[in-house]
């Protein structure tokens, strides 16, 4: 059983679509996938519209804050923004591998409904491809 823990600062949206990806690309694997912020903002609507537009249903997630799996044992630990990787508290997991990738952050994006629908799903495509490629590395028969 391997465990995957995805960090962002408010685990509510860059953070809750990779918990998304991994759980899809991996379930026929026996791995459990976690995702958390180092504060919790809710899921975001933006994030749960442009998931759903590529046929994967994660409204079923929650915002949850990293210290609730204070004792789980992390095999990889990957931060998808700069400011949860600087600011990360300590995990003490044995062994983990510990990654980092700064994803656009479309929630930040101001302008008409097209616009942030596009800023979305350029982080949903950017987001999508990383882990794609994580997956074959690190999980490939």
């Amino acid at each position: 059983m391997k465990n995957i823990l995805v960090l962002c600062t408010g685990n509510s949206c860059r953070s809750q679509m990779a918990h998304g990806y991994l759980a899809d690309f991996l379930k026929d694997q026996d791995v459990t996938v976690y995702s958390a912020g180092i504060e919790t903002h809710g899921l975001n609507p933006g994030a749960l519209a442009i998931m759903k537009e590529d046929g994967l249903n994660i409204s079923t997630h929650t915002s949850n804050h990293v210290d609730e799996y204070a004792n789980v044992d992390f095999d990889y630990i990957i931060t998808v923004c700069d400011h949860a990787n600087e600011n990360c508290p300590y995990i003490p997991s044995k062994n983990a591998l510990r990654l980092h990738h700064n994803f656009f952050d479309p929630s930040k994006v101001i302008g008409t409904e097209e616009e942030k629908h596009e800023a979305f799903l350029k982080a949903r495509e950017e987001i999508k491809g990383y882990f794609k490629n994580f997956v074959e590395k690190y999980f490939a028969a």
